[in-house]
């Protein structure tokens, strides 16, 4: 991926968790790198295909003159995420932002923080079999498609399905959506469940795998693996559902699990030939 590096741009400013440093200001040094790819503005010689890096350096400067905050992580994420929201051509984003006048009382050239943020590509399962189904799921859709921290969101056809454990309940709709995002992944797992909550979610107390009006499920979050008491991902089931693997393999039949090391047409091709 192309770079576009703005390096150390200076901005006094009144961050800081001592009250000295928040009344008289201090510098800061801030550097930002812009991923995106410049290939076809090379071609054109036109800067509508790029990212303009004057323009940038006046945001950030602004943002850093205009906003006050005790940490400098807290200043990082603010620049991060609201450049990557503001030129959406950028696919990610280092910042960078020196403190050389940091209050340690020891000799030092510079106290410094580096954050890196993208915009990652994940998978999400829906399903519904309680009420009007169709609407439930196109309702989650637009919840994704309309957040400010998502885009690209498409979803594949919506397949209907026998239920999956519990089978005493009613045919499912399901399907996938692929988007990007800028949520964590606990943010996206966050995210998901407002909007679960939003349509009305549903369950049969206590049974598992039973009748819901909406279910949103991570599938994939980049390539990432992650195992904790709250979130797994990749799915654990993802192998074992076909109503999971059918639309993913209409929309992304070469994506690799990256704990089994197969595509989803490897898996899918594995469930049904059992």
């Amino acid at each position: 991926m192309d770079k576009i590096e703005i390096r150390d741009l200076e901005c006094f400013c009144h961050h800081g968790m001592l009250k000295e440093e928040t009344a008289l200001g201090q510098k800061f040094l801030v550097s930002v790198t812009l991923y995106t790819d410049t290939r076809r503005a090379g071609l054109n010689d036109d800067l509508t295909f790029s990212v303009d890096y004057a323009e940038v350096s006046h945001f950030v400067y602004d943002m850093m003159k205009n906003t006050e905050y005790k940490l400098v992580e807290a200043v990082a994420e603010r620049i991060a995420r609201e450049v990557l929201l503001r030129y959406r051509i950028l696919n990610a984003i280092e910042v960078r932002i020196k403190k050389p006048w940091a209050p340690i009382l020891l000799p030092m050239d510079t106290v410094a923080l580096s954050i890196k943020r993208e915009w990652v590509q994940v998978y999400v399962g829906v399903g519904s079999n309680i009420g009007n189904r169709r609407k439930y799921i196109d309702d989650a859709f637009a919840g994704i498609r309309n957040d400010r921290y998502c885009r690209k969101a498409y979803m594949s056809k919506i397949i209907e399905t026998k239920p999956y454990g519990y089978e005493d309940q009613d045919k499912f709709l399901n399907g996938v959506v692929c988007f990007e995002t800028l949520y964590s992944p606990s943010e996206l797992l966050s995210f998901l469940q407002r909007l679960e909550q939003e349509g009305k979610r549903s369950r049969e107390s206590g049974i598992h795998w039973g009748p819901r009006t909406i279910d949103l499920d991570i599938l994939f979050y980049g390539d990432q693996i992650i195992q904790k008491r709250d979130l797994i991902i990749p799915h654990k089931e993802i192998h074992l559902r076909r109503f999971v693997l059918e639309p993913l393999y209409e929309i992304a039949p070469f994506k690799i699990h990256p704990v089994f090391g197969k595509t989803v047409s490897e898996l899918f091709s594995d469930l049904v030939t059992k």
